[in-house]
């Protein structure tokens, strides 16, 4: 890793000028880039993600003081103090230093903590911000393993990635966990299957004559700053709920599409023959819920609701349950070949991909032009498949690509779609680059 240790060492120069001392550790997570199973995991269902090289890393050093003091080598992001007993997330503005408090304020909850001595903290990020790639999922991680580490505390993978997917919600997501447990139970070589309730992972040995392409398309979108998101979420239970009603379920307790299936024992090809009897493709208002439901508008925005979905007037109910239940069986199928290894493999497993862009173009609705003219671009020249990644809108696209076509792929897609614009102005190595599974997150002690 000998780039790490170039970036540890100019870390180190930076923090001593920044702090006037020497870090006393440095912390590791990776960004992630997810292959197949969009939109899912806050619906219970499995992922497929894989940690990418992308990372963020804090150096740190503990200090006598009661004092978090963060500054981060981007000039973008400005520096930012405030005291440790008191840590304020402010939801309506989604800024930089939100996520580490966010891993800080989780690990101090976990145990019960006030009174923390405090820290001088450097962040580095190779990440690219609202890429889709999980920057600020691994800036929540690696501030949790940060605390962690300074209090002297021990808690398992599991223990931590549960942690963190439930402080990141401080900022105002409302995600499922799949970023967090991939950013500390990544192995190297090795995609994931990341299961939820309880929490495990895994191993899912990818086809060796392929490599997963990143390609960024250059439109930013901040799920925290945005509804599209949770939007998205407050749909899936609605229609969670709609569906529990109508299979005479205690649809009251049901939170997520995965539990509807789970209690009815059916699998997930009846799960969508039943949407097709129990909700009509038409958006619901918030009046026809509540009909559906027999509750009133009071309930439904002060009950089900999240404050920021409260003033919303139409519901895709349909169309969210349908991708929902499609993806999750596209999810086991990639997993099933993965396994099985037939000759057409990279083509079957580029076919799953493909529909899962469909499905989140047409249905789930969270892709934008540019992701879809990517994805075109992408296919056009070489890819067997290729699809949006992370929240969408925006961000990036993973594309699965046989390796013997790797360098032409490399260089048509940046002629056709990099040269243009503004996007001839994103540095080349953040806007494409080929990437294998990474390790998850680390402490390294300062030698």
């Amino acid at each position: 890793m000998p780039i790490l240790y170039d970036r540890l060492l100019k870390l180190k120069e930076i923090f001593n000028s920044k702090f006037g001392s020497i870090p006393k550790f440095y912390v590791r997570a990776p960004g992630r880039v997810n292959i197949i199973g969009e939109h899912i995991d806050y619906c219970g269902y499995s992922v497929l993600p894989m940690a990418v090289e992308q990372d963020m890393l804090i150096a740190v050093e503990p200090v006598k003081t009661h004092t978090l003091q963060l500054a981060n080598t981007n000039p973008l992001y400005p520096d930012f103090s405030t005291g440790t007993n008191n840590i304020q997330i402010d939801k309506t503005k989604p800024l930089w230093h939100n996520y580490f408090l966010c891993g800080f304020k989780g690990i101090q909850e976990h145990f019960g903590l006030s009174d923390l001595a405090g820290m001088n903290c450097l962040v580095d990020g190779t990440i690219p911000p609202s890429s889709g790639l999980s920057s600020s999922s691994a800036l929540v991680c690696c501030a949790g393993l940060v605390t962690l580490t300074v209090l002297g505390m021990n808690l398992s993978k599991v223990e931590l990635a549960e942690i963190c997917a439930k402080s990141e919600r401080y900022i105002g997501t409302e995600g499922g966990g799949m970023d967090q447990s991939i950013s500390f139970l990544a192995e190297e070589g090795t995609a994931k299957l990341i299961e939820f309730s309880p929490l495990r992972a895994t191993d899912v040995k990818l086809p060796s004559g392929a490599v997963f392409v990143i390609a960024n398309s250059c439109v930013e979108m901040n799920k925290a700053a945005t509804s599209h998101f949770n939007i998205r979420v407050m749909e899936c239970r609605l229609a969670a709920k709609l569906l529990a009603k109508y299979k005479s379920l205690q649809w009251d307790k049901v939170l997520r599409l995965e539990e509807v299936q789970t209690n009815l024992g059916v699998s997930l090809e009846e799960m969508l023959l039943i949407i097709e009897d129990a909700l009509h493709p038409e958006p619901y208002s918030p009046e026809e819920v509540c009909r559906c439901l027999g509750i009133s508008l009071q309930e439904l925005q002060t009950k089900i609701l999240s404050p920021n979905t409260q003033d919303v007037l139409v519901f895709k109910l349909y169309q969210r349950a349908k991708h929902v239940y499609s993806e999750a069986a596209r999810v086991l199928q990639f997993k099933k070949i993965c396994e099985e290894a037939p000759d057409n493999m990279v083509q079957l497993l580029g076919e799953l991909m493909n529909q899962s862009h469909e499905s989140c173009r047409d249905m789930y609705e969270c892709s934008c032009p540019e992701l879809d003219q990517l994805v075109d671009i992408c296919r056009t020249f070489g890819a067997q498949g290729s699809r949006l990644t992370g929240a969408g809108w925006g961000g990036c696209t993973v594309s699965l690509v046989p390796a013997d076509k790797l360098p032409s792929f490399l260089a048509n897609v940046q002629e056709a779609y990099y040269q243009s614009g503004d996007r001839c102005l994103a540095p080349e190595k953040q806007s494409l680059f080929a990437t294998k599974p990474g390790g998850g997150a680390l402490v390294f002690l300062e030698a």
